[in-house]
């Protein structure tokens, strides 16, 4: 059984307040968060689908004020224009999977939603020829790296940013996913595996695009041998492999060069997380704490959200966001 539940607390104030006097110091060049962003220019790269096994080529593009990120099924005649929103995620098995109102869909879209949250672009069409973006090296480092080389650019519109007012809160047996207030987005993630690989494990930062980088980015999905072949025979993971993604079997772990971070497992779970908030279309200014959750959970949450009006607001900033860590 999954349960939704909000607790009021009057506090939104504070976090207002305390917002609007930060200040963002980077260097000459940096970002001005208070402004919505979109590329400079196109950025390219081609990939195998994580579950489709297809090759796939991608191109990320400049788009207007106010658009948001949408994909694009090139390979797709009619409708092929697919939002990235909400109430468009029809699918969390293994995955984020997105779908337009003519059953057009896009799959494992978290890890490149991950990389334009953290680099704070608003704006942006994804085209693909094919059902599934790229797993290329199972993080988001590489899209950070693609969009890093397409650069970025300021546009002329006001950025609205999600305040989230009071704590919403979804339950799935022990699984918890909640958002609650903060003056700031931040993260919070506990997992939890019989596996001495993994263990416990827990990871709590404020996300920003310095510490995104620094602590999330080139974490790796990850998952345990009997379940790939389980999922093979399914038709599902078709494109996996030791160069995509960490595999476990047992007690021992089968990549050979080890794992980039002793807890890198919780930090891609994070990852994810980041990927799947962005769906909501604006940026958090709250905490996100997801107990034993995944792409389910983060997705009721959201919706969670957007169910009850009171408990959240957009709002724009009147100076520039501060990024610290």
């Amino acid at each position: 059984m999954v349960l939704c539940k909000a607790t009021l607390k009057d506090n939104w104030g504070v976090v207002a307040g305390s917002m609007s006097r930060r200040v963002l110091r980077k260097g000459p060049g940096a970002l001005s968060l208070s402004y919505q962003h979109t590329l400079a220019g196109p950025a390219i790269c081609a990939g195998v689908g994580l579950h489709s096994g297809q090759r796939v080529r991608l191109s990320i593009r400049p788009a207007p004020v106010g658009t948001g990120i949408v994909f694009v099924r090139t390979d797709v005649d009619g409708d092929n224009r697919v939002p990235a929103t909400a109430e468009a995620v029809t699918q969390t098995r293994l995955c984020t999977v997105i779908v337009n109102d003519a059953g057009v869909t896009v799959a494992t879209i978290e890890h490149l939603m991950a990389a334009l949250a953290a680099l704070d672009v608003d704006n942006a069409i994804v085209e693909l020829d094919g059902p599934e973006i790229p797993i290329m090296d199972g993080s988001a480092l590489p899209f950070v790296q693609l969009l890093d080389r397409a650069g970025r650019r300021r546009q002329e519109a006001v950025r609205q940013y999600i305040e989230i007012l009071d704590t919403v809160e979804v339950v799935d047996g022990d699984k918890i996913a909640r958002l609650s207030p903060a003056d700031r987005f931040e993260m919070a993630f506990e997992i939890a595996f019989p596996t001495p690989v993994i263990g416990r494990q827990r990871v709590d930062l404020a996300v920003t695009e310095a510490s995104f980088r620094r602590e999330l980015a080139d974490c790796r999905t990850f998952g345990f041998l009997q379940e790939v072949n389980a999922l093979r025979e399914a038709g599902l993971a078709r494109g996996g492999s030791l160069e995509n993604a960490v595999v476990i079997d047992g007690d021992r772990l089968l990549n050979p060069e080890g794992l980039r971070r002793p807890d890198e497992f919780v930090r891609h779970k994070a990852l994810d997380a980041v990927g799947d908030l962005y769906v909501l279309g604006a940026p958090i200014l709250g905490r996100f704490e997801g107990i034993y959750a995944g792409h389910a959970l983060n997705n009721l949450v959201v919706r969670a959200l957007l169910a009850q009006p009171q408990a959240y607001r957009l709002r724009p900033l009147t100076m520039d966001l501060a990024q610290t860590g």
